[in-house]
């Protein structure tokens, strides 16, 4: 039997691009659409890139159940006016990949509901798609009022432009658009083939996802060089990636009490997530943990100082950030903000591929440390945690809870850390795998992020994809909305804290 996609069993991973079945389109979408009817598949990625007469597509599929990553792929020729039949209509969490495609090389999808640009990359296929004549969703009506926020906000906050359609009060519609600051950060990284600079890059991605960012693209490029890291290494990085979690939950805690007026669960949560910022400073000095990821090494092994600081310190923030967060949901008057506001439904999560806190609120059991498991997870038996609601509740009281769970692994790691063994320096000097396809998840606090890599024959990267989980989540932030008051929009925004940087790149 031909074979119709590649099997990937371990996270990261990297195999020959000659190894992925290249299938016609009519086969390629008769296998999406098996592989899609499973309800634990989710896509990861699906991006299109010029190769030499052609364009190859990739697909990259994730099972959350049999730990796998399938690929699978498709070719069309490098001609004008290609048109093929859209995948959305009957998979709708592809809408957002079909529409960069279009966005980027005009390779249309017909029958597709939605097809308009993404974050205006200065190399798109079509110039005159500019930010100010986006064409808006309308409704003719003269009920409906339309109320347009942004895209400069009053928080100071990333540009974003937020575009409701109401009838009074009440939200028919939100269209959310976005890419105010498109920095062409994936062109970037071919452009900069030094391996110091990439791991920079990946650093900048997202300014408060820098360590998820950075140990995504470390462990893609440790597997395209056939690189391992030693076990204490992976137990850093957990550690690293478990404190960015903390730290940016508990701020987020902080925002929602802003949101609904209660100012002592705000200030004493802003000063808790001081306090474990400020521990990635005393570890790396930076308190986002810039320079502390680096390939096949560190400048900033744990030491015992280092060790004893991170436990006083979490020790202090768990006792009273439980404390402030029993005081939290108990208050009637933040439950009454929190509860039934803004709820998304499993069905919904599942159609639009949620990820993350926005998966797991709706009751979706999607997280890549348990799913396609890296560093030190495995050998945890880590356990995702799920709530059913997918309301504004629901997102804040899975924060609370995953911080809990976060400083318990970070406890448990440093118990087995041996400080005593030298962590070797980066190496930069990576030689990477000629025409080579390479893969890395990472559960970032956000959610699911995906690295791609893909080389040429001589090892060079020539095409290099970014997913970050905002770009599935900002759908679930629209629905989210509907038929709530507009002035429920902040909490319901807050709940999901997504990053405008992250999808614009």
């Amino acid at each position: 039997m031909t074979k119709i996609y590649y099997e990937i069993t371990s996270n990261p991973s990297s195999i020959k691009l000659t190894d992925i079945p290249v299938l016609s389109y009519s086969e390629f979408q008769k296998t999406v659409d098996e592989l899609m009817s499973v309800e634990s598949n989710h896509c990861l990625n699906y991006f299109a890139f010029p190769l030499s007469d052609k364009y190859k597509f990739v697909c990259c599929i994730g099972d959350d159940e049999t730990k796998k990553i399938i690929i699978l792929s498709h070719e069309q020729p490098k001609t004008k006016d290609i048109s093929l039949e859209s995948i959305t209509a009957k998979h709708f969490q592809f809408h957002v990949f079909e529409r960069e495609i279009y966005e980027n090389y005009g390779i249309y999808f017909s029958n597709h509901p939605w097809l308009k640009p993404i974050r205006y990359p200065f190399n798109r296929s079509n110039l005159e798609n500019k930010i100010s004549n986006y064409p808006f969703y309308s409704i003719d009506s003269e009920e409906l009022h339309e109320v347009g926020v942004g895209p400069i906000h009053a928080g100071i906050i990333e540009p974003g432009y937020f575009r409701f359609i109401c009838n009074g009060e009440n939200v028919l519609h939100l269209e959310i658009h976005l890419g105010f600051q498109h920095r062409g950060i994936e062109q970037l990284f071919l452009e900069k083939q030094s391996v110091l600079q990439q791991t920079i890059l990946a650093e900048s991605i997202a300014g408060d996802t820098t360590i998820a960012h950075s140990i995504a693209y470390s462990l893609l490029a440790e597997s395209l060089a056939n690189k391992t890291i030693s076990e204490e290494l992976s137990i850093e990085r957990t550690i690293a990636l478990e404190l960015e979690r903390i730290a940016i939950h508990i701020g987020d805690t902080a925002a929602l009490c802003t949101d609904v007026a209660y100012q002592l669960g705000q200030v004493i949560n802003e000063a808790l997530r001081t306090i474990i910022i400020n521990t990635n400073q005393f570890w790396c000095g930076n308190r986002f943990g810039k320079g502390l990821i680096r390939t096949c090494g560190s400048h900033y092994p744990l030491t015992k100082e280092i060790i004893e600081i991170i436990k006083n310190n979490l020790n202090e923030v768990e006792q009273r950030y439980l404390q402030i967060t029993d005081r939290i949901f108990t208050l009637p008057s933040v439950l009454a903000r929190f509860e039934t506001i803004g709820k998304v439904t499993k069905k919904q999560a599942s159609m639009i591929g949620a990820v993350g806190i926005g998966a797991r609120s709706s009751g979706l059991k999607r997280d890549t440390r348990w799913s396609h498991p890296f560093l030190q997870y495995d050998k945890i038996n880590y356990e995702p945690i799920v709530l059913p609601k997918g309301d504004v509740w629901s997102r804040a009281m899975l924060r609370k809870m995953e911080v809990l769970k976060s400083v318990a692994i970070i406890k448990e790691l440093l118990n087995k850390y041996d400080n005593e063994k030298i962590i070797d320096n980066p190496n930069y000097d990576l030689k990477f795998e000629p025409y080579f396809i390479a893969i890395s998840m990472v559960e970032g606090w956000r959610g699911e992020i995906c690295h791609t890599a893909i080389t040429d024959n001589k090892g060079k990267i020539i095409h290099y994809k970014i997913k970050d989980p905002s770009l599935h989540n900002w759908m679930a932030l629209a629905l989210a909305v509907r038929g709530q008051e507009i002035s429920d929009f902040p909490v319901c925004n807050k709940s999901y804290n997504l990053s405008y940087c992250g999808n614009d790149l």
